[in-house]
Order: structure tokens, then C-alpha cells, then sequence
């Protein structure tokens, strides 16, 4: 599946919109990422274990979407964003999402 930020896909004419897809996922950290997040914002610095719990949030959600694009039949996904909203203590909803589009074929 080709996913771009962009409003086109470079080499290839896009024939169809299918709408907007998404993957949504809702993430809270472990108790040891807890901890470990909680100590490290003690003395400074990034917080790993925290880095960890966002970046598999994120690649779960763009799987999501991707999976969304290839039940509506897509081709590619284009303007892929990502949005993340803490509407709990320790708790993130991130998004993924984008619109599906059909491409020429060659």
C-alpha cells in the first residue's frame, strides 16, 4: 500500500476517492513503563519507555488504517496525518488517517 503525506502519488494518476480511512488506537503505558517514565522525569532527559508506548501506538493505528484502505479496495492512502489527544490520565487516543484513493494502472 503506498501512503503519502501529500495530495498525489508521484508517477501514477489517481482515478478514484474513496473516502477517508483511519486507525484509531488507545494506548496507556505499563506499570514498569510507569515507573521507569516516572523516575526518568526526575533527572531529566527523554523518556524511553514512554518513547516506546507512543511509537507502537503509532504503528498500530497505521496498520489499522492501512487495513481500512484495503477493505474500501484502495490503491494508496494520501494527506496521511497523525493526531494523538490524552483524554484521560496516562491514556492517549492516536489516529491515523488519511483518504483512500484508486490509481491508474500502468
Amino acid at each position: 500500500m503506498l501512503v503519502t503525506t501529500g495530495n498525489d502519488v508521484e508517477s501514477h494518476i489517481i482515478v478514484g476517492y474513496l473516502g477517508i480511512v483511519r486507525g484509531i488506537v488507545v494506548r496507556s503505558p505499563s506499570i514498569t513503563q510507569n515507573i521507569f517514565g516516572t523516575l526518568k522525569q526526575i533527572i531529566g532527559g527523554n523518556i524511553e519507555s514512554y518513547a516506546q508506548v507512543c511509537e507502537i501506538a503509532r504503528e498500530e493505528a497505521y496498520q489499522r488504517m492501512v487495513n481500512h484502505a484495503q477493505a474500501k479496495g484502495a490503491d494508496a492512502i494520501v494527506g496521511m496525518r497523525y493526531d494523538a489527544t490524552e483524554f484521560a490520565p496516562n491514556v492517549t487516543e492516536v489516529l491515523a488517517y488519511g483518504t483512500a484513493v484508486k490509481l491508474a494502472q500502468k
